[in-house]
């Protein structure tokens, strides 16, 4: 597209790199308390505004903040809403009739309200973060200025790596076109799910699907599980089910939990996807809906059901996961002297084992609980590079330093990939293994927090160069010492010689691969 015809008017677009305030770990003020000052001036004024944050706990922290902040001047006009995955529909009808109507002055959401639906003019667009993606970058700018006068779009960098790339490579955001969308057909949940939907518009007829590798196979156990029906040689829709409303637009996992608040009568108050359970809904976790906090009193895992019950605290939850990976095919492989990079299916396993209590405001820690909930186990595709052995020899590194190192590196490049892949950074995870046990050596992972993947996984298989000599570039220019969020991750993560070895790792892979 060359041309855009779209209402349009005069656009700033600001990059605000937050202050440093601890140099020497490389810590910046916090995105989201800069960016709810910037939107209070904005909304005291009246200004309609929309504030972008990628998670779903932000969005709630973000609304949280300006309610409190903006207090008084919620009598006046003001109106601030929160909306994001999770809300029921006739919430965020209202809130999308609100925006149109001018009723409402601000919102803070995820990427849902990014594009397709009608939510009217507004003025400032701010943005929590690099969104993933330069498409997604410009959808959410494009939300303000869509009549005359002024906008302006703010993107207010955290301290990540891909962030404080782009605040010193500002050009990529506006020299590079918008990424090519990526998805696998033959990802087993998205065709199943794509089957069910055509067969509802219009039965299958077996010669016309006879040369189509596996469709038979799936037409047959949806018969078998009583959702078609098999008349002749024609497979029909045999559901009371409507097949697309279960089909999410954000995961590929259909099974969702809902959540009930017993202060009121077990009213149901949202949902949460089945992967986003044990972390959003583990006992004891503080569920914040709509600035409203609620503490999750039990996590029925059989029923799908969490009770929660009307709070009010000063924190909120984040809860940490082990994660475990085991290779069960390899797709492709490379080989360039001793180092082998692949692409495949793997088997991931994710279990929640604690969560920390974290303060409004000041984010400090104040306290922390175990949790012993059921392992989650998601088929998914990765991509991997294989080490030598005796890799900390020839990089001159010390082998007690290997593992921390191998973090390090996993933590960089995991967080500089979503630039080469069309996805969200929370699309992609990574991992090292001193010793994998699939390859015997030391191995880094890139896995597709999806299910079954969609093919980012082979595109970084295609790109890995690229990737390579821009996780270089980045290291070589942050001026921490050790190692910082901005780059590999503090050094009480990675050791304190860790940025050095990490360089090291990098050069060894651009003398060994082809740039």
């Amino acid at each position: 597209m060359d041309n855009n015809g779209a209402p349009s008017c005069e656009r700033h677009f600001i990059i605000y790199n937050p202050p440093i305030i601890n140099r020497q770990l490389g810590i910046r003020k916090s995105a989201v308390n800069e960016a709810a000052r910037l939107a209070k001036l904005f909304l005291k004024n009246k200004i309609q505004t929309i504030i972008f944050a990628r998670f779903r706990l932000n969005v709630e922290i973000m609304l949280t903040y300006l309610q409190q902040e903006l207090k008084g001047y919620l009598n006046t006009g003001v109106n601030i809403a929160g909306y994001r995955g999770g809300y029921l529909p006739r919430e965020r009808r209202k809130i999308e009739s609100g925006l149109r109507q001018g009723t409402i002055t601000g919102v803070v959401s995820t990427n849902a309200l990014e594009l397709g639906i009608d939510i009217g003019h507004l003025d400032v667009s701010i943005i929590i973060g690099y969104p993933g993606s330069i498409a997604s970058l410009w959808q959410q700018a494009g939300r303000a200025g869509r009549r005359q006068g002024s906008a302006v779009t703010i993107m207010v960098a955290n301290s990540s790596a891909i962030n404080q790339f782009l605040c010193s490579e500002p050009k990529y955001i506006f020299d590079h076109n918008p990424e090519s969308g990526i998805i696998d057909p033959h990802n087993l949940i998205i065709r199943t799910n794509h089957l069910k939907c055509a067969a509802f518009e219009l039965p299958f007829g077996e010669s016309e699907i006879a040369d189509d590798d596996g469709t038979i196979q799936i037409l047959d156990y949806l018969t078998a599980s009583n959702l078609l029906r098999k008349t002749g040689n024609r497979y029909h829709w045999s559901s009371e089910i409507y097949p697309a409303q279960q089909i999410s637009l954000r995961s590929a996992s259909p099974d969702n939990f809902i959540i009930l608040n017993e202060s009121n009568h077990n009213e149901v108050i949202g949902e949460v996807d089945y992967f986003s359970a044990p972390i959003f809904l583990h006992p004891e976790a503080i569920y914040l809906h709509r600035a409203r906090q609620f503490q999750v009193t039990n996590l029925d895992w059989t029923g799908k059901k969490a009770y929660v019950k009307e709070v009010d605290v000063d924190y909120y939850t984040d809860a940490e996961t082990k994660t475990d990976l085991k290779v069960l095919a390899v797709n492709e492989d490379n080989t360039f002297s001793d180092i082998v990079i692949s692409h495949g299916d793997v088997s991931v396993t994710n279990v929640t084992v604690l969560f920390k209590k974290i303060k409004f405001h000041t984010h400090e820690n104040v306290g922390s609980g175990a949790l012993n909930l059921p392992e989650l186990e998601m088929h998914t595709t990765a991509f991997w590079y294989t080490f030598p052995g005796d890799v900390a020899y020839k990089t001159d590194i010390d082998n007690s330093l290997l593992g921390g190192t191998l973090r390090g590196l996993a933590n960089l490049l995991g967080k500089i990939a979503p630039l080469w892949v069309m996805c969200d950074p929370r699309d992609l995870r990574s991992i090292s293994q001193l010793r994998a046990p699939f390859t015997e050596r030391p191995t880094v992972y890139i896995y597709e927090n999806i299910p079954g993947g969609v093919g980012l996984s082979e595109k970084l298989f295609n790109e890995h160069e690229r990737l390579f000599e821009t996780s270089w570039e980045h290291i070589k220019k942050c001026p921490c010492t050790d190692g910082c969020p901005t780059c590999i991750g503090p050094p009480m993560e990675v050791g304190e010689r860790g940025k050095k070895g990490v360089i090291k790792l990098l050069e060894y892979l651009l003398a060994l691969t082809p740039v």
